[in-house]
C-alpha cells in the first residue's frame, strides 16, 4: 500500500489552507474534533473561511476560536450549540449562517463524498425552508431538492491510523468524521496514534486510506462541553 504524507507539525499540516477556503470540520460538540489542526489555523490567521460543521465549538475551544478571531465568514451547520459568540455574530449579521436539519446536513455531505450532486428529502416541507425551493412529489408525498456539499479541505479526527491513511474512530467520534473524510478534496487526519509497523485490520477500518491525503499525530485535551453530575438523592445537575 502507498504510504501517506505524515506531517511533524500542525503548522505544516495546514500550510496550504488559504484565505477564502471551504472547510469541513469533523466532530459533534467537542467530541471527535481536530482540535490541534483548528488551533494551528487560528495561529496562522487565515481569513474569510466557509466552515461546514455540525456546530461551531464553544466560546474558547474548537471552531469557537476561529469564530472569535473573525476568521470565519460563513457557517453551514445544524446547531448553534453552547457558543454564545456564535449566537451573537449570527444575530448581528457579522457571520453568514445556513442552518440545516441535522440529517439533511449529514446526507448533503455523504452525497458529496459519493459524487451525487443532489437528492430529494421530505425534511423542511411545510416550513420556511421550502420557500423558493424546487419540490417534487413521489408516492403522493412532497420532497425538497437538496444539493450535496464538498469542501476544499476536510479536517478530521481519528483514534487510530496506519501509514496507508486507513482510519478508525473511537465510539461517538464516529459522527461526521467518516462522511467529511470522503467529501473533502484534500483530507487531513489528526490521529491519536499511528501504526508504524503494519496496517489496520480491514474489519476495523471506518475510513479507507484512499480518502486521506495526509496524517499528523496529536493528543487531545478531551474537554467536556457541558458537565452533568448526579446528586446522591437521584436526578442530575448541570
Amino acid at each position: 500500500m502507498m504510504q501517506k504524507k505524515v506531517w511533524t507539525s500542525f503548522a505544516e499540516a495546514v500550510a496550504d489552507i488559504h484565505d477564502g477556503a471551504t472547510l469541513m470540520v469533523g466532530g459533534f460538540g467537542l467530541v471527535g474534533i481536530p482540535e490541534n489542526l483548528i488551533a494551528a489555523l487560528a495561529e496562522r490567521g487565515v481569513k474569510n473561511l466557509t466552515v461546514i460543521s455540525n456546530n461551531c465549538g464553544v466560546d474558547d475551544w474548537g471552531l469557537g476560536i476561529l469564530l472569535r478571531n473573525r476568521q470565519i465568514s460563513r457557517i453551514v451547520a445544524s446547531y448553534v450549540g453552547e457558543n454564545k459568540e456564535f449566537e451573537r455574530q449570527a444575530l448581528s449579521g457579522e457571520v453568514e449562517v445556513q442552518l440545516l436539519p441535522q440529517g439533511t446536513l449529514a446526507e448533503k455531505i455523504r452525497a458529496g463524498g459519493a459524487g451525487i450532486p443532489a437528492f430529494y428529502t421530505p425534511a423542511g416541507i411545510g416550513t420556511p425552508l421550502e420557500e423558493g425551493r424546487e419540490q417534487r412529489v413521489f408516492g403522493g408525498k412532497a420532497y425538497l431538492l437538496e444539493e450535496s456539499l464538498t469542501a476544499d479541505f476536510s479536517l478530521i479526527r481519528s483514534a487510530i491510523a496506519d501509514r496507508a491513511g486507513n482510519l478508525a474512530y473511537n465510539r461517538t467520534a464516529r459522527n461526521f468524521n467518516p462522511l467529511m473524510a470522503a467529501a473533502g478534496r484534500v483530507t487531513i487526519a489528526e490521529t491519536e496514534s499511528l501504526l508504524d509497523d503494519g496496517y489496520l485490520d480491514p474489519e476495523h477500518v471506518h475510513t479507507p486510506g484512499i480518502y486521506v491525503q495526509g496524517l499528523i499525530i496529536g493528543k487531545q485535551q478531551k474537554r467536556i462541553e457541558k458537565l452533568t453530575v448526579s446528586h446522591p438523592e437521584g436526578g442530575h445537575s448541570l
